[in-house]
């Protein structure tokens, strides 16, 4: 569930390696573009200023030219070749004659001038302009875009010249494909080199973040589990490799930590297995003398009697308590119990059979299948799983209450379930409810002599069978205990 959770947050789009590639390819994207910008400005502010210093070189010679009949168009003054010498192709000549274009025509591909005629919108751009302010870019409809500059006259009409802006605009189209081309190919391998970079720089924390992730999913509740090595680097040069020290410093307290956790539990085990084993010669040399005492020279007087008696039963509860201490001693050391072929239905209808004669005010029910089960494990032990869970039934449960059993095979589990229709468990109360010395209720419990091991014992035996014990309760409506073990 964890890893699914971190998978579904470290999408593409979100990962720091994804974004630092999309930061620093956008940050490409955004100088390349910057740069052709300027470089294109540049250009065709260079190639205008030469279309400017043309227009002043030639002043006003080709549309003076018009207002003299040398190069009247179609060659009206008998001049046969019509040509226009010292002009440039596309360059254009009008004469402005109050406040209307009187003459106009255009250096031809083949060298001649051709007359033009300008709509209404030209002829307003055209009269609009004023002599002697320098070169302006109009455009035109007739002819296009062009870089013209008009001059006064010496008769008092405005002789205007202008040179096309069509090489200026095809060189930038050719400069923004190559751009394009050159940059393209440069953001796409800054791309690929900024990818290479940021994963091969963030590799650590990527282990950093695979350890850690593995590390929250050990079992580390478990002495045996192994933590992971160290993953810092020899020499650490970078931040990133900072964090995998301090990572590593990190693991080592937690490493630490768990040793000094698992030596006072084994500490602690120890002492209560030798407390146990110790107590139980004493013990029944207690239950010894109160019974010779009891029995020795006729009958003692009534507080005499009542006196042992109380030692008696105070002996056997804790012969029992010593008894719970050392077997779940031997369980938490993992010490193996018996693996051989159990009769469970016999054990489950003998372990029905002792809670009805002990709890005859309860309605027992017991339902199995037709065919024997059998499953892997301790006799006893299995036994005494069924027995808590019984004992639990009745001990926590009015009289009246009907407490069903029923055994269910499987192909690969075999599954022991025990309802109640009590008062059920309280929800606060479930998910402790198998810890050592839990009580629900513990007036109760200690009027029974229970000691709030029962429970835990069960799970413990179960666990150490590879099967499970689990409980749902809905207070108010009973509760139900399920064992399930591995089948034969």
């Amino acid at each position: 569930m964890i890893r699914d959770r971190l998978r579904s947050r470290w999408a593409p789009n979100r990962t720091l390696r994804g974004r630092l590639t999309v930061g620093l390819v956008g940050i490409l994207l955004l100088a390349c573009a910057l740069l052709g910008g300027v470089t294109a400005l540049f250009l065709r502010s260079f190639l205008v200023r030469q279309l400017d210093g043309q227009l002043a070189a030639a002043g006003g010679r080709f549309s003076a030219s018009l207002e003299r009949g040398r190069l009247a168009p179609g060659g009206e003054d008998g001049d046969a070749d019509n040509a226009v010498p010292g002009q440039s192709v596309g360059t254009i000549g009008v004469r402005l004659v109050g406040g209307r274009v009187s003459q106009a025509a255009i250096v031809a591909d083949d060298g001649t001038n051709r007359p033009l005629v300008f709509p209404a919108g030209d002829t307003a751009t055209l009269t609009a302009l004023v002599p002697g302010a320098g070169p302006v870019t109009a455009d035109l409809a007739a002819v296009g875009d062009y870089r013209v500059e008009a001059v006064a006259g010496r008769d008092g009409d405005i002789q205007v010249t202008g040179l096309p802006l069509h090489s200026v605009n095809q060189t930038l189209a050719q400069l923004a494909v190559i751009e394009a081309i050159v940059f393209g190919g440069l953001v796409v391998a800054g791309g690929v080199t900024t990818a290479v970079v940021v994963r091969r720089t963030l590799r650590p924390l990527e282990r950093v973040s695979a350890t850690a992730l593995h590390v929250s999913e050990l079992p580390l509740d478990d002495a045996d589990t192994a933590l992971p090595t160290s993953i810092a680097p020899a020499h650490p040069t970078s931040e990133v490799d900072q964090v995998s020290v301090a990572f590593d410093h990190m693991l080592e307290h937690v490493r630490s930590a768990l040793w000094a956790r698992d030596a006072t539990e084994a500490r602690l085990r120890q002492f209560v297995a030798d407390a146990s084993h110790e107590l139980r010669t004493p013990l029944a040399t207690i239950r010894a003398h109160a019974e010779y005492a009891v029995s020795a020279d006729g009958p003692p007087s009534p507080p005499v009697s009542e006196a042992l008696g109380r030692i008696t039963t105070a002996t056997d509860r804790m012969s029992r308590l010593v008894t719970d201490l050392l077997l779940l001693a031997r369980l938490d050391a993992g010490r193996p119990l018996a693996r051989e072929p159990v009769d469970l239905t016999r054990l489950v209808l003998d372990a029905v059979a002792d809670a009805r004669a002990a709890g005859p005010a309860h309605r027992w029910r017991l339902t199995l299948p037709e065919d024997l089960v059998t499953v892997p494990g301790d006799a006893e032990r299995l036994h005494q799983v069924l027995a808590n869970l019984l004992t639990n039934a009745r001990t926590h449960t009015p009289p009246g209450t009907t407490v069903a059993t029923t055994l269910s095979p499987g192909p690969a589990v075999v599954e022991v379930t025990i309802r109640d229709d009590g008062p059920g468990i309280p929800a606060d109360l479930q998910e402790d409810l198998f810890d050592r010395f839990t009580r629900g209720d513990a007036s109760r419990t200690r009027e029974h002599g229970s000691t709030g091991l029962g429970l835990a014992i069960a799970h413990g035996i179960a666990a150490a069978h590879d099967g499970t014990l689990t409980v749902t309760s809905t207070p108010g409506q009973g509760a139900e205990f399920r064992l399930r073990l591995p089948a034969t």
